[in-house]
């Protein structure tokens, strides 16, 4: 994953309300939420929300569909595990006690 686009994903989560939207998203599953749904969980102003959930769509970090006239939002898992193996992807390196459960998504010793 480029650093770019990494840095654009950590941006995105760098404020309240996307990562409130995030964290909201990533407990509502693969069938996602409507984006008046996500607004009215958060209250947030709809307008305001359609804006953070477009900054974190365009970090990769979710995905939109459209059903007639709502516009659902869920987790792109892609973007998000690319995030967070790049993270992570060192986190052994320097001690070889330590070890990634790619399973559980932790660092153990």
């Amino acid at each position: 994953m480029q650093s770019e686009i990494v840095i654009e994903a950590l941006l995105a989560l760098a404020q309240e309300t996307r990562l409130a939207a995030y964290r909201l998203l990533v407990r509502a599953g693969s069938q996602g939420l409507p984006a008046g749904e996500i607004a009215s969980a958060l209250s947030v102003n709809p307008s305001t929300m359609s804006r953070h959930l477009a900054q974190l769509e365009r970090a990769k970090l979710l995905h939109s569909w459209r059903i007639q006239r709502q516009v659902f939002y869920a987790i792109d898992w892609d973007g998000t595990g690319q995030l967070l193996k790049f993270l992570t992807e060192d986190c052994c390196r320097a001690d070889s006690s330590i070890w990634y459960d790619g399973e559980s998504g932790n660092c153990r010793q």
